[in-house]
């Protein structure tokens, strides 16, 4: 499986090592990133926040590259939440056309390694210009399998449940059934996430311990890995270390092991 990242790695590198201890049998398949500290790497360089995101954009292409070379199946990213519209209004204006030139100048990569492409969150916000760009890489990439790279903007999750339990409710009263037939299931069918594998692994950088908001249903039973790294310098080595510590641990959903 190594050859998959020929291309990007170096024999002899600490990639390479990290590459050899892989157990590619278990791989995530679902991964989930909180790209945190942008703003602070610009401020420790005395430079302003859309510094920050700028730089943080080759970490974007770093992470979207690696899982699906890693073999992974999903990869959501946060991007915009819904309270990043307090933010400065030349800082979202800056963060929406960052988002424009990354589908402009990434997309057809995206598309020729068998990526799909898609926008989660309340779209009906973003501006028509946005909405139009998005539209036009989910249309492209719609029929590919390799990976799905799930984008969040203008979302949250609990405004994500509450959607969910609003269009399983018009289902119920459409089709006259009783409420109580809404399960877990019926939830998980109408999130914005459908069709996807659960999260495997969730990686926040910048050492917050916190999931802001962040795939609240989905997130139940996800292995959590805080890396102390801001979100620019964050690598192939940084991703490669949060794989391995995914791959050491015990997942027992709730329950407990045969030892115990």
């Amino acid at each position: 499986m190594l050859k998959y990242f020929k291309e990007v790695v170096k024999p002899g590198t600490p990639e390479a090592e990290l590459l050899k201890q892989v157990d590619w049998g278990r791989v995530p398949q679902h991964i989930a990133v909180i790209m945190d500290g942008n703003g602070r790497w610009a401020a420790r360089r005395g430079k302003p926040r859309i510094f920050g995101h700028r730089a943080g954009a080759e970490s974007v292409r770093v992470i979207v590259d690696s899982a699906a070379r890693l073999g992974a199946k999903a990869l959501t990213l946060y991007a915009f939440s819904t309270e990043n519209w307090k933010r400065p209004e030349d800082e979202v204006k800056a963060l929406m056309r960052m988002l424009i030139r990354y589908l402009n100048n990434e997309l057809e990569k995206v598309h020729k390694q068998g990526i799909r492409f898609q926008a989660i969150g309340r779209l009906d916000a973003l501006a028509p210009k946005v909405r139009k760009e998005i539209m036009r890489a989910m249309e492209l990439t719609k029929d590919n399998k390799e990976m799905t790279l799930s984008v969040a903007l203008n979302y949250g999750g609990r405004a994500e449940i509450v959607d969910a339990c609003r269009a399983a409710a018009k289902q119920i009263l459409q089709n006259g059934n009783d409420p109580e037939k809404i399960t877990e299931e019926t939830i998980a069918e109408n999130l914005y996430t459908r069709g996807l594998p659960e999260v495997d692994l969730l990686i926040r950088t910048s050492g917050e311990f916190r999931i802001s908001n962040f795939l609240l249903w989905q997130l139940a039973y996800s292995e959590i890995y805080v890396t102390p790294t801001l979100f620019p310098d964050f690598r192939l080595k940084d991703f490669l270390e949060a794989v391995l510590d995914f791959q050491r641990r015990e997942r027992r959903f709730g329950g407990i092991t045969a030892a115990k």
